[in-house]
């Protein structure tokens, strides 16, 4: 009876030491796993992204340029809104210079004055200024200077370019403009313009020669429609073609203007950054211009 005794009293004393060795096991694993879990580093913080408001001003012939970049951008950045304003390529790059817009628009070279102020030419595209008529004037091929001599008035009526007897309407957009000055440096006719009329916007102007019979005027190659014709230049057709390989004479660049020295707003820079990318280059195409940066 005694040795059964001592054999229960040993089985209960083994079990007890077997309970406290797993206790204690159990234990000393629990701070382990919080020191694996502390000693765990914390994922980086997502990238903060871009948000705000870009004014953009200036030139109306790159309003379909630029309203199809702001597009394609707010595809990509959600939270930014691009605001543009048709004011004209002199009143955009003032814009730019004293601060009322974020970018400014011109769509014609700066001038010696204006990068001496601090203007900064960000060219984006190239632009064929397309010789516009109505499209009922036989007329179809124009040498520079036959155009030169129509708008510094030498030639006033198309029978002289083998057209009907009718006197020519000569349209041209206000002063200050940057299709009017490229245009006007181009073909050679600056101050010696004698214009019929002269129109504040693009639109204004091509709507204007489309109800016109006898009139003949300029135009971006993006605002070329079906209401008007483009004459060929010296044989060359406006296309993106020959403004791209340079073969169409009368052409110019379209310019984001921004102030050296002056840091854009994070929505600013990515809008300009991207506008500048060969990833722009099909929605420029699309939009009727050549990319400067394809």
């Amino acid at each position: 009876m005694k040795k059964i005794l001592a054999i229960v009293l040993a089985l209960v004393l083994a079990l007890g030491l077997l309970t406290a060795c797993g206790a204690s096991s159990s234990s000393s694993q629990a701070p382990a796993e919080e020191s694996s879990s502390a000693s765990t580093p914390a994922s980086e913080p997502a990238e903060e992204s871009v948000s705000g408001v870009v004014n953009v001003s200036g030139s109306t012939s790159m309003e379909s340029v630029v309203l199809a970049l702001g597009e394609a951008f707010k595809e990509m950045y959600p939270d930014v809104t691009v605001n543009y304003s048709g004011t004209g390529s002199g009143a955009g790059v003032e814009a730019a210079q004293t601060g009322t817009s974020d970018i400014g628009l011109s769509s014609r070279e700066l001038k010696e004055e204006e990068t001496a102020a601090g203007a900064v030419a960000n060219v984006v595209a190239k632009d064929g200024v397309a010789v516009i008529v109505n499209p009922a004037n036989g007329v179809e091929d124009l040498t520079v200077e036959q155009i030169a001599d129509i708008f510094s008035g030498k030639i006033t009526n198309w029978s002289e370019l083998g057209g009907e007897d009718m006197e020519i309407a000569v349209y041209g957009r206000e002063a200050g403009s940057g299709t009017r000055g490229a245009f006007e440096e181009i073909v050679g006719v600056v101050d010696a313009c004698q214009l019929t009329n002269e129109y504040s916007s693009t639109g204004d102007l091509v709507g204007n020669v489309a109800g016109n019979e006898n009139a003949i005027g300029y135009a971006s190659l993006s605002a070329v429609d079906e209401t008007v014709k483009a004459v060929k230049v010296a044989g060359v057709e406006c296309t993106e073609d020959t403004v791209k390989d340079g073969s169409y004479a009368i052409q110019r660049p379209f310019v984001m203007v921004t102030k050296e020295g002056t840091e854009l707003s994070a929505a600013a820079q990515a809008f300009l950054d991207y506008a500048m990318s060969a990833e722009a280059a099909p929605i420029i195409a699309a939009a009727g211009a050549v990319s400067a940066n394809a």
